[in-house]
């Protein structure tokens, strides 16, 4: 009897032994996708601020941005820092927020703007589609946020310039905010890549 009880012990533990070794197969090939996949979405992050570069690198060369800009009208815009030694110091939530909160500023700006040329009826290029490609970066930002648990930084009612009733000054505010959102996009496309690299492989 101790015999058949020990070969039933030995059958049991065998047979839970292997169970236990299925399900962590299981999770082994379950968990790679997610960093691939978080990767893929970083890509996506990536190539997003890029059009917007671009697009805002043509609006720029509009020929009715023929004159340097030498004030700064706009006091809410975001700080920019272009330094590359400031990448090796970045936090991952904290800057996925302050990346959310610095592109709802420039959204906030943007659509000022686009009503006030439209009130003017300037001959300053659309903004429309500019708009439209900024909304579609925060949402994919978003997600990368609810994914990280990253928090929301609240961000305040932008400082506007007041009422332009002048088209030069329409031209001038337009260029201004061109320009500081280029360099915007060239940094936020350098901190994607770097938050990129610092995911699990």
């Amino acid at each position: 009897m101790k015999e058949v009880s020990s070969v039933l012990g030995d059958s049991s533990s065998s047979l839970l032994l292997s169970l236990l070794l299925a399900q962590l197969h299981l999770l082994a090939s379950a968990f790679p996708a997610q960093p691939r996949r978080i990767q893929t979405d970083f890509d996506k992050l990536t190539n997003q601020t890029r059009h917007l570069l671009k697009l805002t690198q043509d609006l720029l060369k509009d020929p009715v941005f023929g004159t340097e800009v030498d004030h700064h009208r706009f006091k809410s815009l975001p700080a920019i820092s272009s330094r590359v030694s400031d990448l090796s110091s970045l936090e991952f939530k904290p800057t996925l927020s302050q990346l959310y909160a610095d592109l709802k500023s420039f959204e906030h700006h943007f659509e000022w703007l686009n009503r006030t040329r439209k009130q003017q009826h300037s001959s300053v290029p659309k903004l429309t589609d500019m708009i439209s490609h900024i909304k579609s970066l925060i949402h994919s930002l978003q997600r990368q946020m609810t994914r990280a648990e990253a928090s929301r930084i609240p961000v305040p009612s932008p400082s506007l310039p007041p009422n332009l009733a002048f088209h030069w000054e329409v031209v001038q505010s337009s260029q201004e905010l061109l320009q500081r959102f280029r360099l915007f996009c060239d940094w936020a496309s350098r901190v994607f890549l770097t938050l990129k690299s610092r995911l699990p492989a």
